[in-house]
């Protein structure tokens, strides 16, 4: 997670990254998560309208957003705010993914709750990769499995930011 060091020191100078005490916005970016992957999982499983294939792209967008969402709350926990989406990944990496040695003293203290893997960093790069290329491109489909890929990993994405957040 050094790699996204530099890149934090970057991202708060030109103000993408900055600090902040609106501890008041955790709830509400929260919600608005919780919202968005309900809103997303109605589009994917309970539409009355027949599916369209354009639906799954919207569906991994949306589920997307709701991991956004998730993860400006978690931010919130460290005294941060971002203003872009390269700005919340790099954020994410920067503030919630423990070191080696920090991994160590927290497993030590049995406090390895407190670890934000670096699987969910990974499955926030995939959902924000999935989502720029289903807004974007005219001819990338997705299929069943593929949302409901991502909608597994918004889903367990929210639940460990939710847990952050406790």
């Amino acid at each position: 997670m050094r790699r996204y060091e530099t890149r934090f020191q970057e991202l708060c100078e030109t103000g993408a990254i900055v600090r902040s005490t609106a501890s008041f916005k955790k709830p509400l970016f929260l919600a608005k998560a919780k919202q968005s992957f309900l809103l997303a999982r109605h589009l994917h499983h309970d539409a009355a309208e027949p599916q369209q294939l354009s639906w799954y792209s919207w569906a991994i967008v949306i589920h997307y957003y709701a991991m956004l969402y998730a993860a400006k709350a978690a931010i919130l926990t460290r005294g941060y705010e971002v203003k872009s989406h390269e700005a919340a990944l790099v954020a994410l990496a920067g503030l919630l993914v423990p070191t080696p040695l920090e991994r160590e003293d927290l497993e030590l203290l049995d406090q390895a709750q407190r670890i934000f893997e670096e699987e969910y960093l990974s499955s926030f790069a995939q959902a924000q990769t999935e989502s720029y290329v289903a807004r974007y491109a005219a001819i990338k489909r997705y299929t069943e499995r593929q949302v409901a890929e991502i909608e597994e990993d918004a889903r367990r994405f929210l639940l460990k930011i939710e847990h952050v957040l406790e």
